[in-house]
């Protein structure tokens, strides 16, 4: 089965940057949907960016210009760059194969750790 495998996470002070890893196993299009998304407590899970099947980005109106999505498929790795960190920002960030408007996500059982941001003066 696909795997999602995601590091990078930690813990910064408000205005601070992270850059999170999202490492891809298994058998899976290279031109396939992928997303991450975050869940804070208490809150149910969120598309935050991702790059639809034709490789267009997407960001969610909250991240918006501070964060940015990339990718390294020689390395079969999603990045997400986060800069401006906000405490609203503190939440487990998880990767999938989709994008912010996919309805599939909320049936999908797959999801990997994912790896804690916290946000925290």
């Amino acid at each position: 089965q696909v795997q999602f495998v995601e590091s990078g996470g930690g813990l910064v002070q408000p205005g601070g940057s992270l850059k999170l890893s999202c490492v891809v196993s298994g058998f899976i299009s290279d031109y396939a949907a992928i997303g991450w998304f975050r869940q804070a407590p208490g809150q149910e899970r969120e598309g935050v960016s991702c790059f639809s099947s034709d490789g267009t980005s997407d960001y969610s109106d909250s991240v918006k210009g501070r964060f940015i999505i990339s990718r390294d498929m020689a390395k079969n790795t999603v990045y997400l760059q986060m800069n401006s960190l906000k405490a609203d920002d503190t939440a487990v960030y998880y990767c999938g194969p989709f994008c912010l408007n996919d309805g599939s996500q909320y049936e999908y059982t797959s999801w990997g750790q994912g790896t804690q941001v916290t946000v925290s003066s």
